[in-house]
């Protein structure tokens, strides 16, 4: 029980500081949240709890590929604030549009032989 109340702790953490960090400098908080912490999180605790190289290697493989559908948010987002749009309709419009870049994105893995 511990061990799953440390990994929300520090996971949560690792939110929260993004979140403060962009109130002072949006420049900084940038680049950390850029940074692939929640891969680089899940695969330490994959780690920590035995998995293999092997698991651990198809796992950042795959995060490598999905995360090009993912961009398509942080493309799409800002254009449309920049554009006049309502916040919340912004982000699901952009949301939407990354989870059909996903749905496309995943067969054509599959079909280049990419296993997801």
């Amino acid at each position: 029980m511990w061990y799953y109340l440390t990994k929300l702790v520090v996971s949560a953490l690792v939110v929260v500081a993004v979140s403060e960090i962009a109130k002072r400098n949006s420049g900084f908080a940038a680049i950390v949240a850029s940074l692939p912490l929640t891969s680089l999180l899940a695969i330490i605790w994959m780690r920590i709890e035995g998995s293999q190289s092997a698991q651990i290697a198809e796992l950042s493989q795959q995060i490598f590929w999905l995360v090009l559908p993912s961009l398509v948010l942080f493309l799409l987002l800002p254009l449309l604030l920049r554009q006049g749009l309502e916040f919340w309709l912004s982000l699901g419009l952009s949301s939407a549009a990354a989870v059909l870049c996903y749905l496309l994105m995943i067969p054509l893995l599959r079909r280049c032989g990419v296993s997801i």
